[in-house]
């Protein structure tokens, strides 16, 4: 093989790769809107006696007048205390996101909701709407869900 055919595969590797990361690195944070936003109510679906089974989170927030539903599923590993989660000891990025106050800075954008952990971490909620009866404490966050109070 020629020094100079290697030298051009290589380049071309080069621009292939900066042209594929370009989008991710330049066009996510542009398209977030920023909101100081109020929690309404949020749910949780502990798995219990889990070896590597998830648990779900629920967050309702209202900011710029809409109510913004936020998702996040963490793996879990305990056992008999469904409170535990052993796998945080390793990997912290599997804590679930716990609010601050009753009002929090977020960021989103039509798929997902970044809100900070205490450590300055940022959480990426997905945007989830499903029919799932979630939220048993607020109206609103149960009529976008697309559940009929009883």
């Amino acid at each position: 093989m020629s020094h100079s055919y290697v030298r051009s595969v290589a380049w071309a590797s080069v621009c292939v790769a900066a042209l594929l990361s370009a989008p991710v690195s330049f066009g996510t944070a542009a398209d977030r809107k920023q909101a100081q936003a109020q929690l309404l109510d949020h749910a949780e679906f502990l798995c219990a006696n889990c070896f590597f089974g998830p648990s779900d989170y629920y967050f309702c927030f209202v900011a710029d007048d809409k109510i913004l539903i936020g998702y996040q599923q963490t793996p879990v590993l305990n056992w008999r205390n469904t409170s535990k989660n052993y796998l945080t000891k390793a990997h912290r990025a599997w804590m679930a996101w716990a609010a601050p106050g009753e009002t929090v800075p977020i960021s989103y954008d039509d798929k997902h909701i970044w809100v900070n952990r205490a450590d300055g971490k940022q959480v990426r909620l997905t945007q989830d709407y499903s029919k799932r009866d979630a939220f048993l404490n607020n109206d609103r966050c149960r009529a976008v869900a697309g559940v009929t109070a009883h």
